[in-house]
């Protein structure tokens, strides 16, 4: 006899965020994230204060990630080994499309070789 249980399963934006933060902070170069500064948007965006903003429209994920980096990185390789990162982990774990992962780069962290 075979059982089957009708369903659904639902995903937190919250889930999202992290997520994405930790598969942001994986990649080899990346320093931290970035806070993303309030206004009219942090109303209608989750996680915007962990440097990451989500937007979700049906099944399909759209994030924004706001990352310092470590010096002497290549900035365009760390990103877009950022944007795969992320994007393989939200399909993999959660089966949500990914419509973009955009990749803002705020900072780059220089170990104390400023005074």
């Amino acid at each position: 006899m075979s059982e089957t249980t009708q369903g659904k399963t639902t995903v937190s934006p919250e889930v999202l965020t992290t997520i994405a933060r930790l598969s942001a902070l994986g990649v080899p170069g990346v320093s931290r994230l970035a806070p993303v500064s309030g206004g009219v948007n942090r109303l209608f965006k989750r996680g915007a204060g962990d440097g990451v903003r989500i937007e979700t429209e049906e099944n399909t994920v759209f994030i924004d990630m706001h990352l310092i980096l470590q010096e002497n990185v290549n900035i365009r390789e760390v990103s877009r080994n950022v944007q795969q990162n992320v994007a393989r982990a939200i399909q993999e774990m959660v089966g949500m499309e990914i419509g973009h992962v955009n990749i803002h780069i705020e900072d780059i962290d220089y170990a104390d070789s400023e005074a």
